[in-house]
C-alpha cells in the first residue's frame, strides 16, 4: 500500500502543498504566496488563474522536496477558502470575472434587500447560514449581473459556478470534474444542508440557475483523477473540505462537543455536533461538518473576519512592524495594552455581532501608549473575538471542555495564554498544527483506504502544549466587558 498523501491546501493569502506520511507526520511543504485584489473599499478579489497557477505549482515542488513522484501519492486532498466565488466558461475552461473572496462585501445590498423581504428566516432554516455578503450567493449574483453575456451565457448552460476547490478540481482533471463536497456547498447559501441537496426554492430566489452549479459528494470520495501531464501520473482525488470543516476533522474532533479554533487570517470556531442540526440563537450558523459518507453531520460556527489579519495590518498599514513574526516580541515588551483596546472590524463585524457597517476602533489611547500597546492590543483581539464565539456556543449547546487550536497564529505562546485566560478553559495546541491540509490528507486517506476508519485517524492526534488559565473568572469577566463596550462604539447608527 501506498503509504503518502498529497494534500492541496489552497488559502487567502497563499497556495501550500503537503505531503504527509500515513502517519500524519509533515515530508515536505511548499508555500506560494498570490495577490490581493482590492478594486475599490469593501471589494477583494484574486485572480483564479494565479490561484491555479500557485497551486499546482506547489503541488509538483512539495513532491520534489519529499523525493517522491506523483506514482508515490495515494490520493490527494484538496482544502480551500470557502466561500470565494469562481465563474468560468465550460468550453474554454477560462473565468470571466475574478474570484470574489469571501472577504468581499458587495453583495450586502443584496442581502439588505433580501432581509428586508422577509427571506432571512427560510435561508436560515434551509442553510443554517445568516444572510450576510460573507456566503457565496450574492457574489455569485454579481457576477452574473455585471458581466457582460453572463446571464444568457449562464441560461445556455455555458458557464460553470464553483468555491475554490470545484475550480481546482476542473483544472486538475482536465474539465471532466465539475463537483464540490458537502462542506463547501453549505457556505453558499443555496444548500439545504438538512437534505444535502441545491434548494430548488432558493435557486428562485436568487435567480441561479441549475446549470451552474457542481455536483455535491461527501468530503471522503473519489471524486475523479488528476491529467497525468500536471503531476507526472493520474493521482485519484479523493477528499475535499472547505478548510475549517477540513481543520476540525484534522484534529479528530469527531464528537459532539469537541471543539476547535483556527488562527488565520480570519479565526474560525466550530464546535462538532454529530447529527444534531442545531439552530443558533446566539449569532453563530450552522455548517455541514465534513462527511465520510451519506448521512449528514453538523456543526456550529461562528466566523471572525480579521483575526491574524491585524498583524499583517500593523506590519503593512501602520509599518510598526517590519515582520510578522515580531509583534509577539513587541506586545511582550509591556506587561499589558495599557487600557488600548483595538476593534479590527475593518470588513464589518462577523459572528456573533453580525455588523455589516461596523468599522474598525482603537480605543483607550493616552500620551502613554506606544507601538507596544498597540501590538498587545492587535492581539488581544484575536482572542477576545474568539471568546465570543465560545460563550455563544456555551449558551446554543454543551459547554466545551477544552479548546483545540491551530492556524498560523496559534505558535504565539502570549496569544493562546491570553486566550486560555479569557476562556477559562484549557487551550491545547497539537503536535501537528497543519491541521487543516491533515483534515484533507485524511479524507483521501480513508476514501482509498489507507486508513481502516476514523478511530485510527484519532489514534494519531497528540497534544504539543497544553495552556491553562491563569486569570480568575472576575478578572476575565471585566476584560470582556470592556470588549463588548468597545465593539458597541464601532457599530453604525
Amino acid at each position: 500500500m501506498k503509504t503518502h498523501l498529497l494534500a492541496l491546501d489552497q488559502g487567502t493569502s497563499s497556495s501550500r502543498a503537503i505531503v504527509f506520511h500515513r502517519s500524519g507526520r509533515v515530508v515536505a511543504l511548499a508555500q506560494r504566496e498570490f495577490r490581493q485584489i482590492y478594486p475599490q473599499p469593501g471589494w477583494v478579489e484574486h485572480d483564479p488563474e494565479e490561484i491555479w497557477a500557485t497551486q499546482l505549482a506547489t503541488a509538483r515542488e512539495a513532491l520534489q522536496r519529499a523525493g517522491l513522484t506523483a506514482a508515490d501519492i495515494a490520493a490527494v486532498g484538496i482544502t480551500n477558502q470557502r466561500e470565494t466565488t469562481v465563474v468560468w466558461d465550460r468550453r474554454s475552461g477560462r473565468p470571466i470575472y475574478n474570484a470574489i473572496v469571501w472577504q468581499d462585501r458587495r453583495g450586502e445590498p443584496l442581502c439588505a434587500r433580501l432581509r428586508e423581504e422577509g427571506h432571512a428566516q427560510t435561508i436560515h432554516a434551509r442553510t443554517g447560514l445568516v444572510v450576510d455578503a460573507y456566503f457565496s450567493a450574492t457574489k455569485l449574483r454579481w457576477i452574473l449581473d455585471h458581466v457582460s453575456g453572463a446571464h444568457t451565457a449562464a441560461a445556455q448552460g455555458e458557464l460553470a459556478f464553483g468555491t475554490v476547490d470545484s475550480w481546482l478540481m476542473y483544472r486538475l482533471t482536465g474539465g471532466k470534474v465539475h463537483a464540490t463536497d458537502v462542506s463547501n456547498a453549505s457556505r453558499t447559501m443555496l444548500f439545504d444542508i438538512r437534505h444535502n441537496c441545491w434548494d430548488a426554492e432558493l435557486l428562485e430566489l436568487l435567480h441561479v440557475g441549475e446549470s451552474l452549479l457542481p455536483a455535491v459528494h461527501p468530503s471522503s470520495h473519489v471524486y475523479g483523477q488528476t491529467m497525468a501531464e500536471h503531476l507526472g501520473a493520474p493521482v485519484a482525488i479523493a477528499g475535499v473540505a472547505g478548510d475549517q470543516q477540513a481543520a476540525l476533522f484534522g484534529q479528530a474532533c469527531f464528537k459532539a462537543g469537541l471543539a476547535k479554533n483556527t488562527y488565520g487570517t480570519g479565526c474560525f470556531m466550530l464546535m462538532h455536533t454529530a447529527e444534531h442540526f442545531i439552530h443558533s440563537r446566539n449569532g453563530l450558523i450552522t455548517t455541514a461538518a465534513a462527511q465520510t459518507g451519506i448521512t449528514p453531520q453538523y456543526a456550529l460556527e461562528g466566523s471572525v473576519f480579521i483575526g491574524g489579519a491585524v498583524v499583517q495590518w500593523l506590519r503593512d498599514g501602520l509599518k510598526a512592524i517590519a515582520h510578522s513574526g515580531e509583534v509577539q516580541a513587541l506586545a511582550e515588551s509591556v506587561p499589558d495594552s495599557g487600557g488600548v483596546i483595538f476593534v479590527p472590524a475593518f470588513t464589518g463585524l462577523g459572528a456573533p455581532y453580525w455588523e455589516a457597517q461596523a468599522r474598525g476602533a482603537i480605543l483607550g489611547l493616552t500620551r502613554g501608549s506606544t507601538a507596544a500597546h498597540m501590538a498587545r492590543a492587535a492581539l488581544e483581539s484575536i482572542a477576545f473575538q474568539s471568546a465570543a464565539l465560545l460563550q455563544a456556543m456555551s449558551r446554543d449547546a454543551a459547554p466545551v471542555a477544552e479548546l483545540r487550536v491551530d492556524g498560523g497564529a496559534c505558535v504565539n505562546d502570549l496569544l493562546m495564554q491570553f486566550q486560555a485566560d479569557l476562556l477559562g478553559i484549557d487551550v491545547v495546541r497539537p503536535k501537528v498544527i497543519e491541521t487543516t491540509a491533515l483534515g484533507a490528507a485524511y479524507l483521501a486517506g480513508l476514501a482509498v483506504g489507507v486508513y481502516a476508519g476514523l478511530d485510527e485517524i484519532a489514534a494519531q492526534w497528540g497534544e504539543e502544549r497544553r495552556f491553562t488559565p491563569t486569570l480568575s473568572r472576575e478578572q476575565a469577566a471585566e476584560r470582556m466587558a470592556l470588549w463588548e463596550r468597545a465593539v458597541r462604539q464601532t457599530r453604525a447608527e
